[in-house]
């Protein structure tokens, strides 16, 4: 039976709870042991597709189709293992399945509470196809101590008392501060963190300890003694100049070793490929700027995966990589533009500043400038090319409102594999959109086919906007191909402009599968694109 990791975090939020999760599940896969990390999300979201990327950053998409939460992308990039529907669940989905379970009668008319109902969704969602794998690592979202954990807190005390006595491990990760005034770090916030813990019926294994500062043993003691953990336990979790250090500093402090010593795991870690990584990070032997006009600027969590893809592509380039992060709506929008080596232009919704993106591709395309369009990304490639080659001046999407000439509309049935998927105008916003991983099939004539390297791709979805295919032929004739095409031949993937050195729009969204030791083709192909202007 698989062992289980459940990791908590106290005192304050954006702690790195997610990344911990995943540096940890990375030293376990080098252990040679099989892993599966899952997100247990308190808020009652059904799922974040329909929250505000300012509020909670980017939607991370599975292959399977589901919105989940951003976290999800960090184990994908450190396992180099997609995650599943089953990997993702909110207190939404918790209450909405036990709900229509008692609307369906299958509690026989029982009174439903939190407990045992609730507390038992969650433990079965906890264990459901665990077979598989030698440990499961759930990391609780949210901060001890908030009302809306307390059912998933509950249910990890009943699970630990119904496990085995050595399958399961609580890691706890808290903030030792430091206070400037005092000079000193302070351990009472941690103190106080696992008191709340202990009162809940749980106790910590091991600490997990965020500091800006070295923590000396004097502290690691105290933390020891006052929580009821053994000083081997209190593991450092020091800041990192890249989150892909942070596998090596954890192992440095001993996190792995504390987890196999209490699973009784023999192996050894081979953490050579970590470590070349780092070389090649540390190392690089060019620079390039690429701006990247987006909408969500202000919060970089809205573009995590993006942001991190474009670090994947550095690294196997041996490039460093300056990102100019640009505001669609900056007034010294055409100016910043002009200073970069190469543009990216990511997905979003809405209209806000869509006009400036339009600009920012009409520029790049007139001056040869490297430039990468995503999901609406293309969309705006489409739209410019048709105002300006075809003489379109109103071309626009239905998504900006209605017009005359909708280069860009709502879809309404696509196919998912064998199954016809419809969608209606009046439809709930959430999970309605195209969702998860869908073929493509690629010209072998293009840029698209010389980057991939396949005549047939699958890649990850998330829009309910379709560009409008009776401008093929009109935009054909001007130096545009459509170069990746769904296999049933109705819905269009990769646009290129042929006069231009690279000059590349996808619907889809290829930083969702970007890996460290496996960076996306459409990425290294920017950067290299960017070194040879």
């Amino acid at each position: 039976m698989a062992k289980f990791i459940f990791i908590t975090g106290g005192v304050s939020s954006s702690l790195g709870k997610g990344l911990a999760c995943a540096a940890l599940g990375a030293l376990l896969q080098a252990r040679g042991l099989k892993v599966r990390l899952r997100k247990l999300d308190p808020y009652l979201n059904v799922d974040p597709g329909t929250m505000n990327p300012y509020q909670h950053g980017e939607v991370f998409v599975t292959s399977d189709g589901a919105e989940a939460d951003l976290d999800l992308g960090h184990y994908e990039r450190f396992t180099n293992q997609d995650a599943t529907k089953s990997d993702s669940v909110t207190s939404g989905k918790i209450y909405s399945a036990v709900i229509a379970k008692e609307r369906r009668g299958d509690y026989l008319g029982a009174t439903i509470q939190v407990i045992p109902h609730i507390t038992d969704e969650i433990k079965a969602f906890i264990l459901n196809d665990s077979d598989s794998s030698d440990v499961i690592l759930c990391e609780v979202g949210g901060t001890v101590g908030d009302i809306e954990a307390l059912p998933f807190l509950e249910a990890i005390r009943q699970l630990r008392n119904e496990l085995d006595r050595d399958s399961s491990l609580l890691i706890h990760l808290t903030l030792v501060p430091y206070l400037a005034a005092a000079g000193e770090l302070k351990t009472k916030p941690t103190q106080h963190s696992v008191q709340a813990l202990q009162t809940l019926g749980l106790r910590p294994d091991i600490l997990l300890c965020r500091s800006e500062h070295e923590i000396p043993d004097d502290a690691k003691r105290k933390l020891a003694l006052f929580c009821n953990v053994a000083f081997e336990n209190v593991v450092r979790a020091n800041d990192a100049k890249s989150i892909y250090e942070i596998p090596l500093t954890y192992h440095q402090e001993g996190l792995d070793d504390a987890v196999a010593k209490a699973f009784d795991i023999k192996t050894a870690p081979n953490l050579k490929p970590w470590q070349e990584l780092i070389t090649k990070l540390h190392n690089p032997k060019k620079k390039v700027r690429i701006g990247i006009v987006g909408k969500y600027i202000q919060l970089k969590d809205a573009y995590k995966s993006l942001d991190q893809a474009i670090t994947h592509a550095g690294i196997a380039e041996q490039t460093d990589i300056e990102k100019i992060w640009i505001d669609g709506e900056d007034k010294d929008l055409m100016s910043k533009i002009q200073q970069v080596d190469g543009l990216i232009i990511p997905g979003g919704f809405g209209e806000r500043g869509i006009e400036g993106k339009i600009r920012t591709i009409h520029y790049a395309r007139q001056n040869k400038k490297p430039l990468l369009g995503i999901c609406l990304g293309m969309q705006l490639s489409v739209i410019e090319g048709v105002r300006t080659e075809l003489g379109i001046k109103d071309a626009s999407s239905t998504e900006f409102g209605p017009t005359n000439t909708p280069v860009v509309a709502r879809m309404t049935e696509w196919m998912s594999g064998e199954q016809k998927e419809r969608r209606g105008i009046s439809d709930d916003m959430g999970g309605t959109m195209r969702l998860g991983s869908f073929p493509c099939v690629i010209d072998k004539d293009s840029l698209a086919y010389k980057l991939y390297g396949a005549t047939q791709i699958n890649e990850r979805h998330r829009h309910r906007y379709e560009v409008n295919l009776g401008y093929r032929e009109a935009l054909e004739s001007k130096g545009y191909v459509f170069s990746g095409i769904s296999p049933d031949g109705l819905l269009p993937e990769i646009i290129e402009y042929k006069p231009h050195p690279f000059f590349i729009a996808c619907q889809f969204h290829p930083e969702l599968v970007s890996r460290p030791f496996n960076p996306h083709p459409l990425f290294t192909g920017l950067v290299r694109a960017c070194l040879a202007a």
